[in-house]
């Protein structure tokens, strides 16, 4: 999917899925003035998404998970909701505030606080003989070890693309308790069946993200019987 130009993502804006039918188009005001429609979706993966339309066509964001309201999230952006409120991100430190209805908020006197999501990001790389499947899947997952919880997961189709693989996904920082081990580990399927896995790597370094270089390697099966 390509990224809107900033002009548009900027405008950008979201509610929760819970407060709407599926594929319903709802208007919003944000605090520069701009107005768009968001609509909302489960597509057959059953995954939430929503997308937001603009004048040269929509962008499509997926849902992640969040300790509180909805978090809609691909590349660098991100668009978290909470009750009628809005706020973008763009990844460039630009924010926006958006509200259902005609009246925007109003924009903060101050500036706004720091974000509370931590951006995972890095490159994944195999060496393998054997030409992967044109329809091969590459997983990222990420997961807190110490509850057993995933607290993101992204899915890409490979399509002959070559490595390194550039991966970026987004956790809640809401989502970590002090004792939060958070690793990051990788896969490449068909049709759900791994082909090649890596081990898991630590998604943070003193509490903050680190670029993660994973090494994927063939399944070893078993004997058959």
């Amino acid at each position: 999917m390509k990224i809107r130009p900033l002009a548009c993502l900027l405008t950008a804006l979201l509610l929760p899925l819970t407060a709407q039918a599926d594929g319903e188009r709802l208007a919003y005001s944000c605090d520069n003035g701009s107005r768009f429609d968001i609509g909302f979706s489960a597509p057959t993966d059953g995954r939430p998404q929503a997308t937001l339309y603009f004048a040269d066509g929509p962008v499509v964001l997926p849902q992640v998970p969040a300790a509180s309201g909805a978090l809609y999230r691909d590349g660098e952006i991100r668009l978290h909701t909470q009750g009628d409120e809005a706020q973008l991100e763009d990844g460039k430190g630009n924010r926006r505030l958006c509200r259902r209805g005609d009246t925007p908020p109003p924009s903060p006197v101050v500036s706004a606080a720091p974000s509370s999501f931590l951006d995972i990001a890095g490159n994944v790389a195999y060496h393998t003989r054997q030409a992967l499947p044109p329809d091969a899947v590459l997983v990222v997952r990420i997961v807190d070890r110490s509850r057993g919880l995933t607290l993101a997961e992204q899915r890409s189709e490979l399509a002959g693309r070559q490595v390194p693989i550039p991966f970026a996904t987004t956790i809640d920082r809401d989502l970590l308790g002090k004792k939060s081990r958070v690793f990051v580990s990788a896969r490449i399927e068909r049709h759900g069946r791994p082909l090649l896995v890596s081990d898991a790597y630590p998604a943070l370094r003193d509490g903050q993200p680190q670029t993660i270089d994973i090494q994927l390697k063939p399944v070893k099966r078993g004997t058959p019987r």
